[in-house]
Formats: structure tokens, C-alpha cells, sequence
């Protein structure tokens, strides 16, 4: 292990819009605006030897949210200088989804709708170690894949495991 690893700090995320995507997070999804980072260039090779872009990428700015008592959220408008690939499915090479825990899925979903998200299929009753969750994907207005998730009894792997995974509702170990 990394010496003094205690888990994930934020995920970031390159979106195509910055105010829309700010609009989703914080009306939609309830994360709070923390801090915003002005335009970051480089007339050297910073660009790509700290970020893996290309050279003359410009980042034009960066904002920073909580979102509930998980990862915290970062958000980036690039003006890439050699073009942008789409949004990759979850079976491309880095293909994601960001899953969200709610104690009630029928109340988030119900909410979701009203804003007018992209549910994508129904909620699905996990089987095996994972049975006792349910689950169901949605998009955003840009098209990432988000999930909800909720398992408030737990799940089936928990009876006798030595390690549990991370959960927002149990203290940590």
C-alpha cells in the first residue's frame, strides 16, 4: 500500500460545457461549489509532461465540489489544441461510471425523473455476493454514466467477510 494511503480525494472530470455541468452537479445531484481555479497554459512542454496532453492545451478552468460524504468532485473545461475524443462507452478502454449511494431507490429515482434525467433501463436486483443491492444507471446532460446504487441491508458477501468495501452510511474502520 501507498505509505499513508486513506482513500480517494476527488475524481475529475473533462466536460464539454463547465456551467452546464456545474448546473447538473449542484441543482440535480446536490454537490456544493467550493473553489474555482482560473486558466492554466504553458508555452513549454508542462502541458504534456505533467497532464499527458498536448502542448498547447489550454485548461480554461477548474471548480472543485463536495458531493454528499464520498469523493469530492473536479470539474474541467480544456480547450484541447489537437482535438477531443467522445465520451467512451463503459466497454471502452477507460469506460467509467461514477455510482452514487442513496439510502431509497425508488425515492431517487422518482426524483431523477422529475429533473429530467436519462434513466437507463430499470432498477436491478444484484444476485450472488452482491445480492441485497439494487442498481440502475442514468446520464447526464453530456452523456457520462452515472449510477445509483443502495444496498441498506447490506450485501451477501458481508456475512464473515474479513474486509468490508467502503460504504457512505459505516463509519471508518
Amino acid at each position: 500500500m501507498i505509505p499513508g494511503l486513506r482513500g480517494s480525494d476527488h475524481l475529475g472530470i473533462t466536460v464539454p460545457d463547465i456551467d452546464q455541468a456545474e448546473r447538473f452537479f449542484v441543482d440535480v445531484l446536490g454537490a456544493v461549489p467550493v473553489y474555482t481555479l482560473g486558466a492554466k497554459r504553458a508555452d513549454d512542454d508542462w502541458m504534456s509532461v505533467q497532464l499527458g496532453v498536448h502542448p498547447r492545451t489550454v485548461i480554461r478552468e477548474i471548480r472543485f465540489y463536495r458531493l454528499g460524504n464520498g469523493t469530492n468532485i473536479e470539474l474541467f473545461a480544456y480547450d484541447s489544441a489537437d482535438g477531443q475524443a467522445p465520451q467512451p462507452r463503459n466497454s471502452d478502454i477507460g469506460g467509467h461510471h461514477l455510482a452514487l449511494y442513496v439510502d431509497d431507490m425508488d425515492a431517487a429515482l422518482e426524483y431523477l425523473r422529475r429533473h429530467d434525467v436519462e434513466i437507463m433501463g430499470e432498477p436491478v436486483a444484484s444476485a450472488g455476493a452482491s445480492a441485497g443491492q439494487r442498481w440502475v444507471y442514468f446520464r447526464s446532460p453530456w452523456g457520462m454514466q452515472f449510477e445509483l446504487v443502495s444496498f441498506p441491508e447490506g450485501k451477501a458477501y458481508e456475512d464473515g467477510a474479513a474486509t468490508l468495501l467502503w460504504h457512505p452510511a459505516r463509519p471508518a474502520e
